[in-house]
């Protein structure tokens, strides 16, 4: 089916030198246009990431160090990037959770003002996710390769979920066996920040997601222990998550100086 585009819209893919949104670099960028006539376009290059590419990255997407000598680094191809983009929604595979976080690290380590804010992002992976079929009767039959006979009765779909936790552990070995570990890999949040260091609560409150202010609000913690924001900006977090915790802060103090 054609899509039914107001805006252009830019389908993109990474290949990078791993998978941390902080310190990993692009090594490759596909960028597939659609135009609302449905005519579409591809620009694909491969960037220098001016670091070693490890070898557990280069066996994924077959890209060696040797493949980058003489190709361009991403400051020198941002600003094309970004006008290339400019006015486009953007979509992807995972792209809200790693592709859009990484892309965007870039253009500020380039020091390329890009405002994302008023984009429209598609993350089909999510849509994958939403609407194929997610109850437990299809992951009990997926998993442990059974019919559920009692579903929906209490004990049955008790049973059935410890069986497909551990049917999962089975059949995935990247799923680490600790409850810690499946608590936060299962968990979905609504970001602050692209990395998810800070999320939204229900009354749509920043709050922190990590560390020793895990829950309590962004602004109120600022306030409480000024030292905590200089540290942030002094460790290793994305320049998105500083940008932003940036914001909270300037705004929250606007809110103190009209009070």
């Amino acid at each position: 089916m054609k899509l039914d585009l107001k805006n252009p819209i830019v389908f993109f893919d990474l290949e990078t030198t791993g998978t941390n949104i902080n310190k990993d670099r692009i090594v490759e960028i596909c960028l597939l246009k659609v135009f609302p006539n449905g005519n579409d376009e591809t620009k694909t290059m491969r960037i220098n990431p001016e670091m070693h590419i490890p070898e557990e990255s280069s066996k994924i997407h077959g890209i060696y160090d040797k493949d980058i000598v003489g190709c361009p680094v991403f400051k020198e191809e941002a600003k094309s990037l970004a006008n290339y983009i400019e006015g486009c929604d953007l979509a992807g595979f995972n792209s809200n959770r790693f592709d859009i976080p990484v892309l965007v690290e870039e253009f500020l380590r380039a020091g390329v003002d890009i405002d994302l804010s008023k984009r429209k992002f598609v993350d089909v992976q999510v849509i994958y996710h939403k609407l194929e079929q997610r109850t437990l009767t299809a992951a009990y039959k997926f998993y442990c390769k059974k019919n559920l006979e009692d579903a929906h009765s209490a004990e049955g779909d008790t049973r059935a979920t410890y069986e497909v936790l551990k049917a999962q552990l089975d059949c995935y070995p990247d799923l680490k066996n600790d409850i810690s570990f499946l608590s936060e890999y299962s968990c979905f949040n609504k970001n602050v920040d692209f990395a998810g260091r800070m999320v939204y609560d229900e009354n749509d409150v920043p709050m922190f997601n990590f560390g020793k202010y895990k829950g309590k609000p962004v602004a109120e913690i600022l306030k409480n222990d000024p030292g905590y924001y200089g540290w942030i900006l002094n460790s290793d977090f994305t320049l998105n998550t500083k940008a932003m915790l940036t914001k909270i802060r300037l705004n929250a103090m606007d809110n103190t100086k009209t009070k």
